[in-house]
């Protein structure tokens, strides 16, 4: 049976049988179709793979003669970028690192170039020759402006130090940037950096390249070029420098700031030596050489650079101080800025007279040896003159400290007007009455500077008169947040302590905050702050900081009209009649303890100028604030040539019953009582003490003092309650009549009647006069022809009360201080406080 047969039971009738069958065989292919199938697939591999090449090719082929494209442009481009590099290395000038101009455009300062000498590659000693190759380029000899393998050298170094501790520019590299280039880092500004360094290699000579790059690197302090550097960290000569010398030098050039010996000592002293061990490595020291000037300690005889033009050094020392707050140190030390100041030359000059003026005049006779000076545009807060004192050069005098942005004194009375600003603001009235007697708050004692005591003033009289007791109520009255409120958003930047002194300017501040915080008043309650810079731009043009001051709606317009209008009054006929300067101006005289300070603080319309006169060892004066407003008219005098007479806005109609725009909150003081004033020895001696304060002898007016009954002392308590004076209306006041010159005023009064047990119900009481025309007030129960705004404040022509009417008693007591709406906790006793300043 063959080996393929099977065996199939078959079954036929009933019985089986088994059936062979036989199963077909495959066919095997035959030998040629095998080698024709191989064959055939051959082709088909051959044929994929050149389609891969194919397309491989033509993928590469595109994009290299896209990127060649791209590099021909680019190339082309950077090409067509590059300055001729031909004539520029020999004529540039490195710019100075600071221009400050003033608003004319005049130079009021460069610093930059110590010595602006400029030596050729023979002058310069071979030390730094040797210490700057070592340091920056050492492969300079050899390489045609990149450095490749310096390239590679110093991205190995950096890797291992996980740091950038060196780096591949080479000298001729950083040439390029210093006169063409900006010290960016782009990868644009390295190809032309690149470029360019190969241009000027084949432009120049090693030596010529070397010689210029030495004269303009920067090395920080405003040194240009090593001779620069040479003189102003070692006191010498570029040709002159030692070995360490020269290697410290060379050792700045990546960052001036960082390693310089002046302001990182330990940094420029491991800086040194890593030079000084290239230096040994190059072969420009022997070890020991290198041992021995490793070992050497770092020597310095800085020198003050040298300035080209230095004018109006208090200015310009207070606006080098202003720049780091508005440029990096990065843009400072990179140099070439200008600063464009609000300065202006000509009322620049008027205050450096002036003040020259008041110190060689009066010093002597008044015993002050200091003044300062400031002038402010209250429009827009710039700063348009400043004096710091007598002489800047005056070593023995501490000339260079500048008194008026440094020095911090006590304002006396120039700071009641901060006070009687908030008043005005919470709806008192001028012509509400303050008692000016004798007063113990919480155990201080406020005093007159005269230690005498006028009895009933208005606020307008105790303001103009500059008394200190009105003051000190006043400020009670109102509470001391409201007044440091106020204070703090007119422009006052030092701290004001909460204490009944601070009403007679106990708290001290600088002369510029001061007037800066009057310009408010001037700007009818705006407050701009003092700037002295209006630009910075850099050598080309781009502007890195432009002023964009933000104004400050510190008082109400009518309030800061009202102000003005009290101040003029100060000039006109007050304590400050030493400033009036032909047309209206407004101010505010102060004196300290002993006259330790003589101020005065005055505006007109377009300028706001600020006075003071001492001695920086606190040593008190003989002289009074007159003086100061004298200085002050001296220099106004020289400088409202330059613009026009102004008015100021007129005085509102309603000045009494006003709703305030802020809220006064009372001082509930602890302890407060009023003593007995003292009685006259007859009717005729009741002319009593003069109106105006000590500073001004030209304004002092003699008034008659009303005598009080002494009936309503409490002799077993040593309490005394004045009586409510009565106080007349201003109904037909106007700010014409207040500077018209002088009115007649009715000696009618009316009085009204208060019964004793309404004190536990204080209210203003007022009475209206029929025929006042003249705008000052009834002070002291006295009557005088001449008001408070004439020009002759010395005027004889006062009509004065009979003796009848002198000598009518007065009315029944009532509280002077109005019970108040919010308690305020009192303060601790002002015992070391000012209290008998003007």
């Amino acid at each position: 049976m063959p080996a393929d047969s099977v065996l199939v039971p078959v079954s036929t009738s009933g019985s089986s049988e088994l059936e062979t069958t036989t199963t077909p065989q495959p066919q095997q292919p035959k030998p040629y179709q095998v080698a024709a199938q191989r064959v055939r697939s051959s082709f088909d591999y051959v044929f994929k793979e050149k389609q891969l090449h194919r397309r491989f090719w033509l993928w590469f082929g595109l994009s290299a003669g896209g990127g060649a494209v791209v590099l021909l442009s680019t190339w082309q481009r950077l090409e067509q970028s590059l300055p001729a590099t031909k004539g520029e290395i020999e004529t540039f000038a490195q710019e100075k690192t600071m221009v400050i101009k003033a608003t004319d455009g005049s130079i009021l300062q460069e610093i930059g170039p110590v010595t602006h000498e400029y030596l050729d590659i023979k002058q310069i000693s071979p030390n730094i020759k040797h210490a700057f190759i070592a340091s920056e380029d050492r492969r300079f000899e050899e390489h045609g402006g990149v450095d490749y393998w310096g390239i590679a050298r110093a991205v190995v170094v950096n890797l291992r130090a996980a740091d950038v501790v060196e780096g591949g520019s080479t000298i001729a590299q950083q040439l390029a940037r210093i006169v063409f280039l900006d010290r960016e880092r782009h990868v644009w500004r390295k190809l032309r950096e690149m470029r360019l360094a190969q241009q000027i290699e084949k432009d120049y000579s090693k030596d010529e390249i070397l010689e210029r790059y030495l004269n303009l690197v920067y090395l920080g302090s405003g040194s240009y070029g090593v001779s620069d550097a040479a003189w102003n960290y070692f006191g010498k000569s570029g040709r002159d420098l030692t070995v360490p010398e020269a290697a410290m030098l060379a050792g700045m050039a990546p960052a001036p700031s960082l390693y310089s010996p002046l302001e990182n000592k330990d940094k420029a002293l491991e800086r040194r030596n890593v030079v000084l061990q290239r230096m040994a490595e190059a072969k420009f020291l022997t070890p020991e050489e290198a041992k021995k000037a490793i070992a050497s300690p770092i020597v310095l005889n800085p020198k003050q650079p040298k300035r080209l033009e230095r004018k109006e050094p208090y200015f310009t020392e207070y606006i080098q101080k202003q720049i780091p707050k508005y440029l990096t140190p990065k843009e400072i030390n990179e140099g070439g800025i200008v600063v464009e100041t609000t300065l202006h030359p000509a009322w620049q000059r008027a205050a450096t007279k002036a003040v020259k003026n008041a110190v060689e005049n009066y010093g002597g006779s008044s015993n002050f040896k200091q003044a300062a000076l400031v002038a402010i545009d209250p429009r827009n807060g710039e700063i348009r003159a400043m004096v710091g004192g007598k002489d800047y050069e005056d070593k023995k005098e501490n000339g260079q400290f500048n008194r008026a942005t440094l020095a911090k004194r006590q304002p006396g009375s120039t700071f009641k007007t901060f006070v009687y600003s908030t008043a005005i603001a919470a709806g008192f009235s001028p012509y509400d009455g303050l008692r000016d007697d004798p007063l113990v708050v919480d155990g201080y004692t406020p005093k007159n500077y005269d230690e005498k005591y006028q009895g009933w003033l208005s606020m307008r009289d105790a303001l103009v008169n500059s008394r200190n007791i009105p003051a000190v109520k006043m400020l009670i009255q109102v509470g001391w947040d409201p007044v440091v409120k106020m204070a703090k958003q007119m422009g006052l930047e030092s701290p004001l302590n909460k204490t009944y002194s601070l009403a007679l300017g106990s708290s001290e501040v600088t002369l510029l905050e001061l007037t800066s915080a009057y310009g408010t008043l001037a700007n009818q309650g705006v407050h701009w702050p003092a700037i002295g810079i209006r630009r910075i731009v850099d050598r080309k043009g781009k502007v890195l900081y432009q002023s964009n001051p933000k104004p400050v709606k510190a008082l109400d317009e009518d309030s800061a009209n009202i102000m003005t209008w009290l101040l003029r009054q100060v000039v006109e006929s007050g304590t400050g009649t030493a400033a009036q300067i032909g047309r209206p101006a407004a101010g505010k005289t102060g004196t300290t303890d002993k006259a330790r300070d003589l101020w005065f603080v005055g505006y007109v319309p377009q300028l706001v100028a600020g006075v003071w006169l001492g001695n920086d060892n606190n040593e008190p004066t003989w002289g009074a604030s007159s003086l100061a407003a004298g200085t002050w008219e001296n220099f106004m005098e020289d400088t409202i040539e330059w613009f026009p007479e102004e008015k100021f806005p007129p005085r509102p109609e309603q000045i009494e019953g006003r709703k305030g725009t802020i809220k006064a909150q009372p001082i509930q003081p602890k302890v407060q009582y009023y003593k007995e004033l003292p009685k006259p020895k007859n009717e005729e001696d009741s002319e009593a003490n003069s109106n105006s304060d000590s500073d001004s002898g030209s304004s002092r007016r003699s008034r008659r003092r009303r005598s009080y009954n002494s009936d309503n002392s409490d002799s077993d308590s040593g309490n005394y309650t004045p009586p409510r004076r009565s106080r007349r209306s201003r109904s037909s006041d106007s700010d014409e009549s207040s500077s018209s010159g002088s009115s007649e005023r009715s000696s009618r009064r009316s009085r009204r009647s208060y019964n004793s047990d309404e004190s536990e119900a204080p209210r203003r009481q007022r009475s209206r006069s029929s025929s006042d025309e003249s705008g000052s007030s009834s002070s002291s129960g006295r009557s005088r022809s001449s008001s408070g705004d004439s020009s002759g404040e010395g005027s004889s022509s006062s009509s004065r009360r009979s003796r009848s009417e002198e000598s009518a008693p007065a009315p029944a007591p009532v509280p002077e201080i109005s019970k108040p709406e919010k308690s305020v906790e009192s303060a601790p006793a002002d015992s070391a406080a000012p209290s008998g300043t003007e």
